[in-house]
């Protein structure tokens, strides 16, 4: 599966890029997934981020996308950004198509779980106050 689209991106994204790398004619539904950076997390107010990769986070990423494409049979793709990311910017787009919406979702919010869980990508939250945490940072 060597033209399988998952990739750890400096760049911004773009969502049509994943949906033209799963989208077929026998595939009725693509659902596409964008995480955008919020203004705010745990009550408090956040004023940009930072995400940060092991130098191994793509392979990771590719490996993962391809266990949910071969379990589930479908065509899945996953772009996630790295480096100083402010309000609104996108930090992870995912598609996945199948024949019908249900599996399409399903599938999609399971492969956001994985990449959330198995991809090693730390975020670090900068608040309005001047503070800053990091977030994941055990991967």
């Amino acid at each position: 599966m060597s033209d399988l689209l998952a990739r750890i991106s400096d760049q911004p994204l773009n969502p049509d890029e994943v949906e033209r790398a799963v989208s077929g004619p026998e595939h009725g539904a693509v659902v596409v997934f964008t995480g955008k950076v919020r203004d705010h997390d745990g009550g408090q107010s956040v004023s940009a981020l930072e995400y940060s990769a092991h130098p191994e986070a793509e392979r990771f990423l590719h490996q993962v996308c391809a266990e949910v494409a071969a379990a589930s049979g479908l065509p899945v793709a996953a772009v996630h950004r790295i480096g100083p990311l402010t309000i609104g910017d996108l930090a992870i787009t995912v598609a996945v198509a199948a024949p019908h919406r249900a599996e399409a979702f399903t599938v999609c919010a399971d492969l956001v779980d994985r990449i959330k869980h198995e991809v090693p990508i730390w975020k670090r939250q900068r608040f309005a106050d001047g503070l800053s945490e990091w977030v994941n940072a055990c991967g």
